[in-house]
C-alpha cells in the first residue's frame, strides 16, 4: 500500500511505502481479515460470558461452553470459507488457501483463553465465578477500546479522536453485555 503525501514548500510528492509496518510476510487484506474474526469473536464472547452470568452454571459448565463456543465459531467460519471459496472460484481450496484460512480464522479459537483462564481461577477459588465472568466481559470491553484507540492512531489522528474511536467500539460491546443482560441470558 502506498500513501501519497506532499512535501512542504517544495510542492513536490513523495511515495511513502508503509507495508514495513507489517509483520514481516503479511499482507494488509490478511491482517484485515484475521483481525476482523478477532473482533468479531470478542464481541461474541462477551454475550457468552455475560449469557453465563445469568444461568446456573459450574465452572467446569462456563469452561466447557466458552471453548464450545470458541471452537464452533471456527468451524462455522472454515465451512462458510470453503464454501464461498467454491463457488466463487469453482475449485476447492489450494493448501495455500487452506493454509490462509486457518491463520485468517484462528483468533476465533484464541477469543476463549482470556475467559477461560478467568473461569479456571474461580474452579480454583481465586475468585468466584460470577467475578470471572465479569473480568472476562470487562476484559473484552477493554479490548475492543484499544483496538478501537490503534484503529484512530493508525488513520493518523492524534489521542482525541483515537480515544472517542475507543469508547465508540467499547460502547458496541457494552451494548451487547446490556442487551444480554436485559435478556435475562
Amino acid at each position: 500500500m502506498r500513501d501519497v503525501r506532499p512535501v512542504t514548500g517544495e510542492g513536490c510528492q513523495v511515495v511513502e511505502d508503509r507495508r514495513a509496518e507489517l509483520p514481516h510476510g503479511a499482507e494488509a487484506g490478511v491482517l484485515v481479515d484475521r483481525l476482523k474474526e478477532r473482533i468479531y469473536a470478542t464481541i461474541t464472547m462477551i454475550a457468552v460470558v455475560v449469557g453465563l452470568s445469568f444461568g446456573d452454571v459450574s465452572a467446569p459448565g462456563a469452561v466447557a461452553t466458552v471453548l464450545t463456543t470458541a471452537v464452533g465459531l471456527w468451524l462455522a467460519a472454515l465451512v462458510a470459507d470453503q464454501q464461498a471459496h467454491r463457488t466463487v472460484h469453482r475449485h476447492p481450496a489450494t493448501a495455500r488457501e487452506l493454509r490462509r484460512m486457518l491463520y485468517v480464522s484462528s483468533p476465533l479459537l484464541s477469543c476463549a483463553v482470556g475467559p477461560a483462564v478467568l473461569i479456571g481461577l474461580a474452579a480454583l477459588d481465586v475468585l468466584s465465578l460470577d467475578a470471572a465472568l465479569f473480568a472476562a466481559a470487562g476484559v473484552g470491553v477493554l479490548s475492543l477500546f484499544l483496538w478501537g484507540c490503534a484503529g484512530g492512531l493508525r488513520m493518523g489522528g492524534d489521542a482525541v479522536p483515537a480515544v472517542v474511536a475507543g469508547l465508540a467500539d467499547a460502547a458496541i460491546g457494552v451494548a451487547v453485555a446490556l442487551v444480554k443482560a436485559a435478556a435475562g441470558h
